[in-house]
């Protein structure tokens, strides 16, 4: 990969990482979102150090909710890599980071993320995977994620259980870039040629 492939991938992968936690309802400011490629390696170099690209943002509701973004620059992560950012999270009382990884964790780092959890809340996410935002895919409607107030009063609107809402999986791809808990319920709004938009909802499991 020439240099300046490498810079626009990173650039590229960066760039979704902060759509996503300001998706996600984290404070992302507007010169983050916007920063382009030329923006990018004035501040980071045309050799970007994985290390340097690391985010670590508050959420809008809850300034003590935060949130760290790594970039690994080993080609996997084992048991002792993910020890250290755990003990960085320790440090800066974070309880919830995501992890770009270039490859796969090993088994004991997988079953670590596991048991560390609900202590610890450790998501990953491949380069590749944040290449681009799947939200920006013409194929995927728009999703919004309801509030548990919003989920109760749907439920009593339409006197539903949780058991009779359609899925959706956490492992399925905007689940995962939403960060959808099970039981938590997303919006999903399509366009409709009939009634200009069609509106269901599902809930993550």
């Amino acid at each position: 990969m020439s240099e300046d492939d490498n810079v626009y991938r990173l650039w590229r992968i960066r760039k979704t990482a902060l759509q996503l936690c300001h998706d996600r309802g984290y404070l992302v400011s507007q010169e983050e979102l916007d920063m382009d490629m030329t923006k990018f390696v004035s501040h980071f170099t045309t050799h970007p150090n994985r290390k340097e690209l690391t985010i670590i943002v508050a959420h809008n509701d809850d300034s003590k909710d935060q949130m760290f973004v790594f970039f690994s620059d080993e080609d996997r992560i084992g048991i002792k890599s993910l020890k250290n950012y755990i003990v960085k999270m320790t440090q800066d009382v974070v309880h919830r980071c995501i992890l770009v990884i270039q490859q796969a964790l090993t088994p004991t780092a997988k079953q670590t993320i596991l048991e560390m959890a609900p202590k610890f809340i450790i998501e990953y996410f491949f380069e590749d995977e944040l290449m681009f935002n799947i939200l920006e895919h013409e194929l995927v409607p728009e999703h919004i994620v309801m509030s548990q107030a919003e989920k109760a009063e749907l439920l009593q609107r339409y006197k539903l259980k949780d058991s009779q809402l359609p899925r959706i999986q956490i492992t399925d791809p905007v689940a995962r870039y939403f960060g959808l808990q099970r039981g938590q319920v997303v919006k999903i709004i399509r366009p409709s040629e009939t009634a200009g938009r069609y509106v269901t909802y599902r809930i993550a499991y």
